[in-house]
């Protein structure tokens, strides 16, 4: 198997900045705690594609509710590859638990950005059937999985990215 990656944890000014943008009234000591805590992404077997991230926290979401969770997570990788990230497939299919973009695509060269590559997950419970989700603290709620991509012959690109969502267009 191919060896191309390796996750890292964001700095802890760089977390406590995304964690305060969501949850605004967290006192630093509890932010501090839940930054501790962080687990890197891991594959749950020797066959799993998807990394597994975990829950920082334990939050629930009733129908139709959305939250944005900072994971403290970035991921430094070879160039041509992408990190491509999806809800758990068992929480997609209990409670139609759904990444707001789809999928979720981590660049390369996103981990050099000047948010350090802070990997964020906003996800939204779409049940249909009045489902509450309830997603404990640890557990993984997310997967990540890493794909090769190639480029057109005719590709001369060398901008650089610095930041986020929507950063690559500016």
């Amino acid at each position: 198997m191919k060896r191309i990656a390796k996750f890292h944890k964001v700095s802890y000014e760089q977390f406590e900045e995304g964690w305060k943008d969501t949850f605004q009234n967290t006192e630093k000591e509890e932010i501090q705690k839940i930054y501790e805590g962080i687990k890197l992404p891991q594959r749950a077997t020797a066959g799993s594609a998807g990394y597994d991230f975990y829950a920082p926290i334990t939050f629930s979401l009733s129908p139709g509710e959305t939250v944005k969770i900072p994971t403290g997570i970035r991921v430094e990788m070879e160039e041509n590859w992408v990190l491509k990230c999806y809800p758990r497939s068992s929480l997609g299919f209990k409670y139609r638990l759904q990444l707001n973009n789809t999928v979720g695509i981590i660049d390369s060269d996103y981990f050099y950005s000047d948010n350090e590559g802070h990997i964020f997950a906003k996800i939204t419970n779409d049940t249909n059937e009045n489902k509450r989700a309830e997603i404990l603290e640890g557990t993984g709620f997310m997967q990540g999985i890493f794909v090769e991509y190639g480029i057109t012959f005719d590709d001369a690109v060398t901008n650089i990215r610095n930041g986020g969502l929507g950063s690559t267009t500016k």
